[in-house]
């Protein structure tokens, strides 16, 4: 009997390339840089913040005054109310008494000038509920809100003291040389037309030309047709003046208005 051949040994297997690889899909999920992928893929994004929209009822409170919106505004029209208040319980003639010991005739302003202007300046002619009464609420607060208080009391300031001058100084010239009677130099004259005029001519400065023309040319129309009426030309002129006192001040209420939105004063 034939020996027989010894078998080949058994050839190595060469393992499959997976084998030699541990499985470590689940060791994948237990790695911090993992987790953060799969949470920050899993998360959606926050949504941006929305801002709340101005409603309606916001925008018709920003044309009031405030405490600490408007704060000269808020304490003068104050002010005002309460004088008015008061006036309406005392007696007429003490009433009349006190609008001429106000009065900035000439008589006054050669006497005691600050006492008469600031006293001035304490009445409202015709009453809390007249034009100009609700003139000043609204076109003071608008005027405050963007270029500040100091500022705004700056331009009513100046309508006020500026067109006061402008009529009372012609009426004393005109009574020195004859023109006029010395009872002219008492003439009642009082109230705070003359720096709400000053305040709407400055208030149109800051405003776009669809509300700044129309609103000059219908305010500027009324201040006319009062002259062309000719019942208080002194005091119409003095309108007109304050006005345009007010449309002088642009460059300087402009500037204001760009300091405040910058922050650079109140």
């Amino acid at each position: 009997m034939a020996p027989t051949a010894p078998s080949d040994p058994p050839a190595p297997q060469t393992p499959a390339p997976d084998a030699c690889v541990p499985d470590v899909a689940a060791l994948l999920d237990g790695m911090p840089r993992q987790r953060e992928r799969a949470v920050t893929a899993a998360t959606p994004p926050p949504a941006p913040p929305t801002a709340t929209p101005d409603t309606r009822p916001q925008r018709l409170l920003r044309l009031l005054p405030t405490p600490t919106g408007t704060p000269f505004t808020f304490a003068y029209g104050a002010v005002l109310a309460a004088v008015a208040l008061v006036a309406a319980h005392l007696d007429p003639a003490l009433v009349h008494t006190l609008h001429q010991g106000s009065s900035t005739d000439v008589a006054h302003l050669v006497r005691t000038p600050v006492l008469v202007l600031v006293a001035s300046a304490l009445w409202i002619a015709g009453g809390i509920l007249s034009p100009y009464a609700v003139a000043l609420l609204f076109v003071l607060t608008a005027l405050e809100r963007r270029i500040g208080g100091m500022r705004t009391a700056g331009v009513f300031l100046l309508g006020h003291v500026g067109a006061t001058l402008a009529t009372e100084v012609p009426i004393g010239l005109a009574v020195l040389v004859g023109h006029l009677p010395a009872s002219s130099l008492h003439r009642l004259d009082y109230g705070v037309s003359f720096g709400v005029a000053a305040s709407l001519g400055a208030l149109a400065g800051l405003l776009g030309p669809y509300l700044r023309w129309p609103l000059l040319l219908l305010f500027g129309w009324m201040l006319v047709t009062d002259l062309l009426a000719f019942t208080d030309p002194m005091t119409d002129w003095g309108h007109l003046i304050a006005l345009t006192i007010g449309v002088a001040t642009w460059p300087v209420v402009r500037r204001g208005r760009s300091r405040r939105l910058r922050g650079d004063g109140s």
